[in-house]
């Protein structure tokens, strides 16, 4: 990696140089095509052209970044990231659907499959919390089975399940009371008994 090419893209960004930053996503390098998006996205001159690029970039580093940015571009279709090689470009795209307003039907099937047959925990436990960030009903199956995963996951989809409520979501948060797990007990405890 060139250390000069990727510091004077990082500078383009602040310094107003649209057209370095432009630029530099040509260059052969990932990590510089990576904070060519980042110098575009402080400059407020990203499109969705340059995310749609990116998202299929051979550079696990740039795919993850695209998607970080994407969840604003309504235009710019991502949601099968979730399935990237990558794990961290997975959990970057199920964060990203939960930053996303509004939230087409095909996203939200894609977080509700993967948050519980997706085979990273890390992305999972993604999954479970975009749904919560979403707070869409057809989400909370998949976070009531998320309760019952790994303990990293179980402590995510149980803060999920704050936008909802019923029977259900009330004998989650009991076992949850219960778990072995502190982080799973804690985070119960603060949807049950919220301070004021």
């Amino acid at each position: 990696m060139s250390v000069d090419e990727r510091f004077a893209i990082i500078e383009a960004g602040f310094t107003g140089n649209t057209l370095a930053a432009i630029g530099g996503l040509s260059s052969s390098d990932g990590s510089v095509r990576a904070s060519a998006l980042r110098a575009l996205h402080r400059l407020h001159e990203l499109t969705s052209e340059h995310l749609v690029a990116s998202l299929i970039d051979t550079s696990a580093e740039v795919r993850r970044t695209a998607v970080e940015f994407a969840a604003p571009f309504l235009n710019v279709v991502f949601h099968q990231l979730i399935d990237d090689e990558d794990v961290f470009v997975a959990e970057m795209s199920a964060w990203s659907l939960g930053e996303r307003s509004p939230i087409s039907d095909d996203e939200i099937e894609t977080l509700i499959r993967c948050t519980t047959t997706h085979e990273e925990a890390i992305v999972r436990e993604a999954c479970a919390a975009a749904l919560g960030s979403i707070g869409d009903e057809r989400g909370l199956p998949a976070i009531l089975s998320a309760c019952a995963d790994k303990p990293a996951v179980r402590r995510r989809a149980v803060l999920a399940l704050a936008p909802f409520e019923g029977e259900a979501v009330d004998a989650a948060l009991a076992v949850a009371l219960e778990d072995r797990d502190w982080q799973v007990r804690q985070n119960a405890e603060i949807l049950v008994h919220p301070r004021d």
